[in-house]
């Protein structure tokens, strides 16, 4: 092989490994601000829903989102998710997002999904009964962050231990 052409061999290897360098962090710095975008507008949306300002709420919901909740069956539009949330929810339980559960993950040309737990208090005594997971499909459209999709599942009773961690134990 002639010195020219291993001259150009290891320029083209040097520029392929840095830009396969620079890729990874920008892809890193892209994933960090969409995790932090998601995080922020999962914080919105429910602390809309514990204070049960339900114009707000309703705003994070396209109009034909699909609602999958493993209890209480599907829905297929904004209005019903807003009205059960004001029959089943508004002045009964608040939503506190379990620490180091939410994870998101994006979806090329369309937004993100984001996964997690969290759990239920009840607003009357204060105790954390319960707990689910989700996954929320997030949709940026027109500059607006809007919700597709939320699946809503694994609904259980917290366990004593649990119970116990947040202080609120069974008494047993």
């Amino acid at each position: 092989m002639k010195p020219l052409q291993s001259a150009r061999i290891l320029l083209l290897l040097a520029i392929g490994t840095d830009a396969a360098w620079a890729e990874p962090a920008n892809a890193e710095i892209a994933a960090a601000d969409l995790s932090r975008t998601i995080t922020a507008l999962d914080q919105k949306v429910f602390d809309a829903y514990n204070r049960c300002d339900l114009d707000a709420f309703g705003s994070y919901f396209s109009p034909t989102v699909e609602f999958y909740h493993d209890n209480g069956g599907a829905t297929f539009d904004r209005a019903t998710v807003v009205a059960n949330t004001r029959k089943y929810i508004c002045n009964k339980v608040r939503r506190e997002l379990v620490p180091g559960t939410l994870k998101v993950y994006p979806i090329k040309d369309f937004g993100a999904i984001e996964e997690g737990e969290h759990r239920f208090c009840e607003l009357a005594s204060g105790a954390c009964e319960g707990s689910a997971k989700f996954v929320m499909v997030w949709q940026l459209k027109d500059g607006q962050w809007q919700m597709t999709r939320v699946l809503s599942y694994g609904h259980r009773a917290l366990t004593d231990a649990e119970k116990a961690a947040l202080g609120h134990g069974s008494g047993k």
